[in-house]
């Protein structure tokens, strides 16, 4: 029975020193697995490496092809030279598609809305309801990736005036973009609107665009 007991008391410390150390084992120390064969051992843990280099392409594969897809977005603008007085800010909606012409380069069409809300002058001196600036713009896009995560382009077109009085005019906007995700861009932009009564609008602006890939190329 003493014999017994010892043997026992042997495989519970053995049991005990293998799972403290078996994960600092030396792969090709046989020795160690031999010691402890009456172990009923773990399934041994599959290497990380492989693993570790799928999800990188994999991300990898999300940057390249987050280029491609539907965009919807947003963005605030400061107005300032001719509109600077009589407009305060502008939100606009930002939509479009882009094809990516490989990993560099996109090309696409793009469109939105632009409201710009008019200042409010309300003194004893002057009193002025001056009214809102709207804008559909419809150009076409470029964008160029120098990396993954950073693009540079620009949208032209025609932008059609809405409110009353408003003739649009010949629109442009270079676009600085950063991803800060997949599928997520925050950029910073300049949109020139050459309108025919020789007056021009512009505004700096900041904005986030999304999105949605097309399923094929997934």
């Amino acid at each position: 029975m003493c014999y017994m007991g010892a043997e026992v008391a042997k495989k519970i410390v053995k049991t005990t020193l293998y799972n403290l150390f078996y994960p600092f084992r030396n792969k090709n120390d046989y020795d160690f697995i031999e010691d402890f064969s009456f172990v009923n051992q773990p399934n041994k843990p599959k290497p990380m490496k492989n693993t570790l280099l799928a999800l990188i392409f994999s991300f990898i594969g999300l940057g390249m092809y987050a280029q491609e897809g539907f965009k919807i977005g947003f963005h605030g603008g400061l107005p300032i030279d001719d509109f600077n007085d009589a407009v305060s800010l502008s939100l606009a909606l930002d939509a479009g598609y882009m094809f990516a012409l490989g990993e560099v380069v996109d090309l696409g069409v793009s469109t939105g809305f632009i409201h710009g809300f008019a200042e409010t002058f309300d003194s004893q001196i002057l009193v002025a309801d001056l009214p809102n600036m709207q804008f559909v713009p419809l150009s076409a896009s470029v964008r160029i990736w120098p990396s993954n995560s950073l693009s540079i382009g620009i949208d032209a077109g025609q932008a059609f005036g809405i409110n009353e009085g408003n003739d649009g005019g010949l629109y442009y906007r270079p676009i600085l973009g950063y991803l800060m995700g997949a599928f997520t861009e925050l950029n910073f932009s300049y949109t020139t609107i050459n309108m025919d009564n020789d007056l021009s609008w512009n505004s700096v602006n900041l904005g986030l665009l999304f999105t949605i890939p097309n399923k094929k190329r997934l």
